[in-house]
């Protein structure tokens, strides 16, 4: 059982398709409407622009878009490989912009506004989940290119509407002051998954993102490789979960339930439901001197797929320099630390777990398979449990 088979629908959109892989799915037919409307709002932001001048646009990337897809691509795909780029790029570009625009502004100053989805919350979370969906994404230089083609001079940068919008709705992403991000490199960036991954890490981990040459960076034609995609749809025919490496031997710890009962304290940091600032992340976790610290979060609907998504990208991505397994490291301790449903019931009581979906078991059963099939490299846990090791 690989990572895509222990939970398909984690995988796969629920409502719009972006980019090619599930551009066949007549289940998301539906959006399609809302991608027209979209792209004709995105054409009103500029006097002169058409959809004849973005496609010729387009057109001088369209070589380097396709080398970030896999080559078993249908001739229909190919042939209208063009009209996709604009039509779901536009839909994704319009989208955040909204997105952004309706959180900055204060509701006594709104305007009245007959957008469906973003006024719809349900709609909006739906097409959020969607957008993080690894199999589901656009080369993020196509989705630059749109953005600035029809930039106001006053406009912020498109990644930090991305960073305001999205990774607002996922738990603890690190916190970085805003003027760091618009003096981000966004060549950097291969695709929506990999600007949320880069933003979620340690409190802690510094690794220069801002506009500097990193001699170690892939170049986006090589890293833009969408073809772990594939990967990951291919790990569905594979009938044995891959062996996770050696430390899954040689430190495993107890549940937490079991450390408590061993003399192990757990303090809750960070903050979920109370509007204080918190520069914690979720990877935050720490043992020193018999004290368990673990930042608190909200199980939602949507987290599942989130972790998902950031793992498998962790697991298939080509960029081993850049991409670091934090998803990965962090499902394998979690993966130990919650054994059961009366794992979950103590961190619910220690206000560390907040749970918006299912009981105590339903709980457990997510932590208890996300880490199947993950391979662990590099682990950012080991000092943490090598001292749990020699406490107990």
């Amino acid at each position: 059982m690989g990572l895509r088979k222990s939970n398909s629908d984690a995988y796969t959109p629920m409502l719009i398709s972006i980019g090619p892989y599930h551009k066949r799915n007549h289940e998301l037919s539906l959006m399609e409407k809302y991608k027209l409307l979209y792209l004709q709002r995105f054409l009103q932001r500029k006097e002169g622009l058409d959809v004849e001048s973005c496609i010729s646009a387009l057109k001088k990337k369209k070589d380097e878009a396709l080398k970030c897809y896999d080559d078993n691509l249908d001739n229909d795909i190919v042939d209208n490989f063009l009209e996709m780029l604009l039509l779901d790029g536009c839909f994704v570009v319009e989208f955040i912009r909204e997105y952004y625009a309706t959180e900055e502004k204060e509701e006594e100053d709104q305007e009245e506004d007959n957008d469906n989805i973003i006024n719809l919350e349900w709609m909006k979370k739906q097409v959020c989940r969607d957008m993080v969906l690894l199999e589901n994404q656009l080369p993020f230089f196509v989705l630059t290119m749109l953005h600035d083609m029809t930039k106001h001079h006053k406009e912020v940068s498109f990644l930090y509407m991305v960073r305001k919008t999205l990774l607002d709705t996922f738990p603890k992403a690190k916190f970085i002051p805003p003027l760091e991000i618009h003096n981000f490199n966004t060549e950097r960036f291969n695709h929506l998954v990999h600007v949320i991954h880069m933003f979620c890490r340690p409190s802690d981990h510094h690794d220069g993102m801002k506009d500097k040459q990193n001699k170690n960076a892939s170049t986006p034609k090589e890293c833009c490789k969408i073809t772990f995609c594939d990967n990951v749809l291919q790990l569905t025919k594979s009938k044995e979960t891959p062996k996770v490496l050696g430390l899954w031997d040689c430190y495993h710890i107890p549940s937490v339930t079991e450390l408590y009962d061993a003399g192990v304290r757990f303090i809750r940091i960070g903050y979920v439901q109370e509007k204080k600032e918190d520069k914690t992340t979720l990877f935050d976790i720490k043992f020193e001197k018999g004290i368990m610290k673990i930042p608190c979060f909200a199980i939602e609907d949507t987290m599942e797929t989130f972790m998902r998504n950031l793992i498998a990208y962790e697991q298939h991505s080509s960029n081993k320099v850049d991409v670091y397994p934090y998803f990965s490291n962090y499902a394998h301790i979690m993966t130990q630390l919650i054994g059961s449903h009366r794992d979950v019931k103590f961190l619910r009581k220690k206000k560390i777990i907040f749970k918006d979906i299912g009981d105590d078991k339903q709980v457990a059963s997510i932590f208890k398979k996300l880490s199947d099939g993950v391979e662990i490299t590099n682990f950012y846990y080991i000092k943490d449990m090598q001292q749990i090791d020699s406490t107990l």
